[in-house]
């Protein structure tokens, strides 16, 4: 049976655009026809060398108008944006806004892993999301947000599961990161605060961002549990290391912080319906005991039919790099057609079918 083809921009070529990119050539039924990048240095280079592929003819850009008249069916939009104020790719959300207004406005539809676009962009301001919900309808374009951590473990897995429920009392998702192995220094020790005393230890210094990006798709999923929340909190939390240790990034002593967490509570009724717990380790070992386990996920369904399912990533630590992007870049990728198909609007993964990848696939060792 042939497919229907699409023809797709590329949006930004950073680590997880990158695989999407290589994704998107090897796809038999998308054509690329675009790719934009933010880098002076990227500029006429052909899309294939970007990531690791063959030449397609396709040279990338850095001229927005340019690409803005390709008249795709699709864009995968990629840039680092984080939220609002200035991003690590300078753009803000008002920038953002414009480039998803005018893709839309043309008809453009857009898979995105930007976490401002996620739980029907309620993270935008009232204007702006009314600009670009007047977008979808002038263009009858949608747009989709998705990744793997939230976006796949906030919604398409637990959906999945929900699917065979009756009655709901509690859905857990616990994130397991062990950054032992990571060799950024400043990033482990400084920025995350292993190896600090605990009395210099601020658990709460990432609370505000990680709710900020968490609590609006945990709302989703709270309504698709049938919820009704009348109270999100967020807590954090430290521990200690019990014996020194060496790790990638440097030197971790006995008593100092060697794991953090930050707890997110949807509640009604004072009763936790909805909890999202984040924790990043440098050792398993710490006190007080959280039962920390191996990189990966958890999730427990606590209902009529329960569940308690454990996903640890299933490859050593000095590789995980290496798949990283394939769990945030294939959803949105394999999305395309189930994107082009719905109606106009901000979806989120409850607004479409269940997203499976189309046609043939690389085989199993590449």
């Amino acid at each position: 049976m042939d497919l229907p083809r699409y023809r797709v921009i590329q949006w930004a070529t950073g680590n997880t655009g990158q695989r999407a990119l290589r994704e998107v050539i090897r796809h038999p039924s998308l054509d690329l026809v675009g790719v934009m990048v933010y880098s002076s240095a990227k500029e006429g280079v052909d899309a294939g060398e970007l990531c690791g592929e063959r030449p397609t003819g396709v040279r990338a850009t850095t001229d927005r108008k340019a690409v803005l008249k390709l008249e795709a069916d699709c864009c995968i939009y990629m840039p680092r944006a984080t939220g609002r104020g200035q991003t690590r790719a300078g753009l803000r959300e008002d920038d953002l806004v414009e480039d998803v207004v005018a893709l839309l406005g043309s008809g453009t539809n857009i898979v995105t892993t930007c976490s401002d676009l996620f739980a029907r962009g309620v993270r935008l301001s009232d204007a702006n999301r009314a600009r670009v919900l007047e977008a979808c309808q002038k263009g009858n374009a949608s747009v989709w947000a998705s990744g793997s951590d939230p976006g796949f473990i906030t919604e398409t897995l637990p959906m999945a599961l929900l699917s065979v429920q009756r009655r709901v009392d509690l859905i857990e998702i616990e994130e397991f990161g062990d950054l032992s192995h990571r060799p950024s220094t400043h990033m482990v020790m400084e920025q995350m605060r292993f190896g600090k005393p605990l009395a210099e230890f601020d658990p709460d210094r990432r609370k505000n961002h990680l709710f900020g990006e968490y609590q609006p798709p945990l709302s989703v999923l709270a309504d698709v549990a049938g919820f009704s929340i009348d109270e999100w909190t967020a807590e954090g939390g430290v521990a200690a290391a019990v014996q020194d240790m060496t790790i990638v990034a440097g030197q971790i002593k006995a008593g100092t912080a060697a794991a953090q967490r930050i707890i997110i509570h949807g509640r009604v009724g004072g009763v936790d319906r909805i909890r999202f717990t984040q924790y990043g380790f440098v050792a398993r070992e710490v006190e007080p005991d959280w039962g920390l386990q191996p990189t990966g996920w958890r999730i427990r369904i606590h209902g009529d039919a329960p569940f308690d399912l454990s996903m640890p990533f299933p490859v050593p630590l000095d590789d995980l790099a290496s798949f990283v992007p394939a769990f945030n870049a294939n959803g949105p990728v394999n999305a395309i057609p189930y994107v082009c198909g719905a109606r106009p609007g901000i979806l989120t993964t409850e607004d479409l079918p269940h997203i499976l990848p189309r046609g043939p696939r690389p085989a199993a060792h590449e």
